[in-house]
């Protein structure tokens, strides 16, 4: 079995939905390459961090309680016909109009936190890629070359482009693992400091302004175009990197 079909198996091993002769490979696998290793480990915190930062709502007691009453009320008057059934209507028209009203909250929420933790997860592969000096699996800063490299490792086409005009030199490009699916990395330079910009599919997603955070002393850019979801990251400074984007947006 070729390295990327044991790569895709990654993730249904970590959450443990292999069959004992798939699991067998996968661990024996995991043994010897830094690599998948590593994207697993990445799946497991990224689970953790979503299990233990999702928020949970739930309604006061004192809403609850009058809510109940309400029905109870309301189903009492209903048997001893001495209430309009429009006012029961009602009661229940609200209840589901505030159970709507708490999964909205909630899927808002979810939405940040869910958003945190792949930006924690951009950043833990920037550093990964500069610690394990593997930057990139196609070292070239002509985006002819880089973009055929990505064919057939893929399942859509990057746009590849050379901002050294700019300031901004291509270095290459490689394959990365972000959010349990692979991602095209493509790196590049503006002086001493390595961007990467990572591009994966965002099918169905209505295009967004870039947003620009912080994390652990790096700046990350992450904006939607073209149903293509981009990240750049770099411990360049706010100001640049943001020029960088806006490079990047302009040319797709």
């Amino acid at each position: 079995m070729e390295h990327d079909e044991k790569r895709s198996l990654v993730h249904s091993y970590a959450d443990g939905e292999l069959d004992a002769a798939n699991i067998r490979l996968v661990e024996h696998h995991l043994q010897s390459c830094d690599e998948c290793r590593a994207a697993e480990q990445t799946i497991r915190s990224l689970r953790t961090a979503l299990t233990n930062s999702a928020p949970a709502f739930r309604a006061p007691a004192s809403l609850r309680k009058k809510i109940r009453a309400d029905l109870r009320r309301e189903t009492s008057a209903e048997s001893a016909r001495q209430a309009p059934r429009s006012w029961l209507t009602f009661a229940l028209g609200s209840a589901c109009a505030l159970l709507l009203l708490l999964g909205f909250i909630f899927s808002q929420s979810y939405r940040g936190t869910s958003r945190n933790a792949i930006a924690d997860e951009v950043v833990a592969n920037h550093v990964r890629s500069l610690l394990a000096t593997h930057l990139v699996d196609v070292p070239s800063s002509d985006q002819h070359t880089v973009k055929p490299w990505f064919d057939g490792k893929v399942d859509f086409a990057p746009e590849v482009h050379d901002f050294a005009t700019r300031g901004f030199s291509l270095l290459g490009g490689r394959l990365d693992y972000l959010d349990g699916k692979t991602v095209v990395a493509l790196v590049y330079r503006r002086h001493q400091h390595p961007i990467n910009l990572f591009i994966s599919p965002a099918p169905g997603r209505s295009n967004s302004t870039p947003e620009a955070m912080a994390r652990r002393g790096y700046n990350l850019i992450h904006w939607r175009q073209g149903e293509m979801s981009y990240w750049a990251v770099s411990d360049l400074n706010a100001a640049e990197l943001r020029q960088f984007a806006s490079y990047v947006a302009a040319s797709e």
